[in-house]
Protein backbone atom coordinates (compact mmCIF):
# COMPACT_ATOMS: atom_id res chain seq x y z
CA UNK A 1 0.00 0.00 0.00
CA UNK A 2 1.29 3.36 -0.86
CA UNK A 3 1.84 6.15 1.45
CA UNK A 4 1.69 9.82 0.55
CA UNK A 5 3.37 12.80 1.84
CA UNK A 6 2.67 16.48 1.00
CA UNK A 7 5.91 18.19 0.62
CA UNK A 8 6.68 21.70 0.46
CA UNK A 9 9.67 23.27 -1.16
CA UNK A 10 11.31 26.94 -1.14
CA UNK A 11 12.78 28.61 -3.98
CA UNK A 12 13.81 31.15 -6.35
CA UNK A 13 11.25 31.37 -9.31
CA UNK A 14 12.01 33.72 -12.08
CA UNK A 15 8.26 35.91 -13.11
CA UNK A 16 7.21 37.51 -16.02
CA UNK A 17 9.02 40.59 -15.52
CA UNK A 18 12.13 38.78 -15.14
CA UNK A 19 12.03 39.90 -11.41
CA UNK A 20 13.28 36.71 -8.77
CA UNK A 21 11.20 35.82 -5.89
CA UNK A 22 11.07 32.81 -3.26
CA UNK A 23 7.94 30.98 -3.94
CA UNK A 24 6.81 27.82 -2.20
CA UNK A 25 4.83 25.04 -4.05
CA UNK A 26 3.36 21.92 -2.98
CA UNK A 27 3.84 18.95 -4.29
CA UNK A 28 2.90 14.91 -3.32
CA UNK A 29 5.06 12.64 -3.19
CA UNK A 30 4.97 8.59 -2.75
CA UNK A 31 7.51 7.33 -0.31
CA UNK A 32 8.09 4.55 2.77
CA UNK A 33 9.64 7.57 5.51
CA UNK A 34 9.86 11.46 5.94
CA UNK A 35 13.68 10.74 5.15
CA UNK A 36 12.82 9.10 1.71
CA UNK A 37 10.70 11.69 0.92
CA UNK A 38 12.81 14.59 1.34
CA UNK A 39 15.27 12.68 -1.11
CA UNK A 40 12.55 11.97 -3.46
CA UNK A 41 11.41 15.33 -3.84
CA UNK A 42 14.81 16.91 -3.75
CA UNK A 43 16.32 14.63 -6.91
CA UNK A 44 12.87 15.91 -8.92
CA UNK A 45 12.66 19.35 -8.03
CA UNK A 46 16.38 20.00 -8.46
CA UNK A 47 17.25 19.91 -12.17
CA UNK A 48 13.85 22.24 -12.67
CA UNK A 49 14.78 24.77 -10.74
CA UNK A 50 17.96 27.30 -10.51
CA UNK A 51 19.74 28.34 -7.29
CA UNK A 52 19.35 27.42 -3.75
CA UNK A 53 15.88 25.24 -2.57
CA UNK A 54 14.71 24.06 1.03
CA UNK A 55 12.19 21.39 1.74
CA UNK A 56 10.43 23.39 4.59
CA UNK A 57 7.61 21.32 5.28
CA UNK A 58 6.72 17.31 5.33
CA UNK A 59 3.18 16.01 6.37
CA UNK A 60 1.51 12.90 6.39
CA UNK A 61 -1.02 13.10 3.36
CA UNK A 62 -4.52 10.93 4.18
CA UNK A 63 -4.98 9.76 0.59
CA UNK A 64 -5.93 6.40 -0.51
CA UNK A 65 -5.37 6.30 -4.25
CA UNK A 66 -4.44 9.09 -6.79
CA UNK A 67 -5.90 9.00 -9.66
CA UNK A 68 -4.00 10.06 -13.07
CA UNK A 69 -5.25 11.90 -16.16
CA UNK A 70 -2.64 11.30 -18.85
CA UNK A 71 -4.39 14.52 -20.90
CA UNK A 72 -2.43 17.43 -21.52
CA UNK A 73 -5.33 19.74 -20.15
CA UNK A 74 -5.55 18.00 -16.88
CA UNK A 75 -3.16 20.27 -14.68
CA UNK A 76 -4.96 20.37 -11.41
CA UNK A 77 -5.46 17.79 -8.66
CA UNK A 78 -8.58 17.53 -6.33
CA UNK A 79 -8.86 15.47 -3.09
CA UNK A 80 -12.18 13.57 -3.46
CA UNK A 81 -14.21 12.42 0.27
CA UNK A 82 -15.85 9.36 -1.40
CA UNK A 83 -17.88 7.37 1.19
CA UNK A 84 -17.76 3.61 0.81
CA UNK A 85 -21.31 2.65 2.17
CA UNK A 86 -21.77 -0.73 3.77
CA UNK A 87 -25.01 -1.96 5.36
CA UNK A 88 -24.67 -4.31 8.81
CA UNK A 89 -26.47 -7.71 7.98
CA UNK A 90 -27.57 -7.99 11.69
CA UNK A 91 -29.25 -4.53 12.36
CA UNK A 92 -29.91 -2.99 8.50
CA UNK A 93 -27.95 -0.18 9.71
CA UNK A 94 -26.39 1.67 6.78
CA UNK A 95 -22.41 2.38 7.69
CA UNK A 96 -20.34 4.85 5.59
CA UNK A 97 -16.51 4.92 5.62
CA UNK A 98 -14.63 8.47 4.15
CA UNK A 99 -11.86 7.51 2.15
CA UNK A 100 -9.62 10.49 0.15
CA UNK A 101 -8.79 10.15 -3.51
CA UNK A 102 -6.63 12.37 -5.04
CA UNK A 103 -7.62 13.42 -8.89
CA UNK A 104 -5.89 14.83 -11.77
CA UNK A 105 -8.16 16.70 -14.54
CA UNK A 106 -8.50 19.93 -15.96
CA UNK A 107 -11.66 21.24 -13.89
CA UNK A 108 -13.77 20.09 -10.97
CA UNK A 109 -16.52 18.50 -13.56
CA UNK A 110 -13.69 16.06 -15.54
CA UNK A 111 -12.70 15.16 -11.81
CA UNK A 112 -15.67 13.72 -10.91
CA UNK A 113 -15.87 12.16 -14.85
CA UNK A 114 -12.26 10.29 -13.83
CA UNK A 115 -13.16 9.42 -10.22
CA UNK A 116 -16.17 7.83 -11.26
CA UNK A 117 -14.04 5.71 -14.47
CA UNK A 118 -12.02 4.78 -12.29
CA UNK A 119 -14.45 3.09 -9.53
CA UNK A 120 -16.16 1.65 -12.21
CA UNK A 121 -15.05 -1.53 -11.59
CA UNK A 122 -15.25 -1.87 -8.06
CA UNK A 123 -18.17 -4.10 -6.27
CA UNK A 124 -19.00 -1.31 -3.28
CA UNK A 125 -21.02 0.97 -2.94
CA UNK A 126 -19.77 4.75 -3.12
CA UNK A 127 -20.86 8.21 -2.89
CA UNK A 128 -18.86 11.04 -3.73
CA UNK A 129 -19.03 13.67 -0.34
CA UNK A 130 -17.63 16.35 -1.48
CA UNK A 131 -14.85 17.43 -4.02
CA UNK A 132 -11.87 20.23 -3.22
CA UNK A 133 -9.16 21.55 -5.38
CA UNK A 134 -5.52 21.71 -4.38
CA UNK A 135 -2.50 23.26 -4.39
CA UNK A 136 -0.55 20.57 -5.26
CA UNK A 137 1.18 21.19 -8.07
CA UNK A 138 2.72 17.75 -9.09
CA UNK A 139 2.41 14.35 -7.93
CA UNK A 140 5.72 11.84 -8.11
CA UNK A 141 4.73 8.40 -7.57
CA UNK A 142 6.95 5.11 -7.51
CA UNK A 143 8.08 3.84 -11.14
CA UNK A 144 6.40 7.01 -13.03
CA UNK A 145 8.94 9.34 -14.39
Amino acid sequence: MSKYYNTKVRYDETNEKGDRKKVTKSYLVDALSFTEAEARIIKEIKPSISGDMEVTNITPAHIAEVVCDKSAEADKWYKCKVQFITVSETTNAEKRTNTYMLVQAADSGKAVANLHAHMKGTMADYELASITDTLILDVYLYGKD
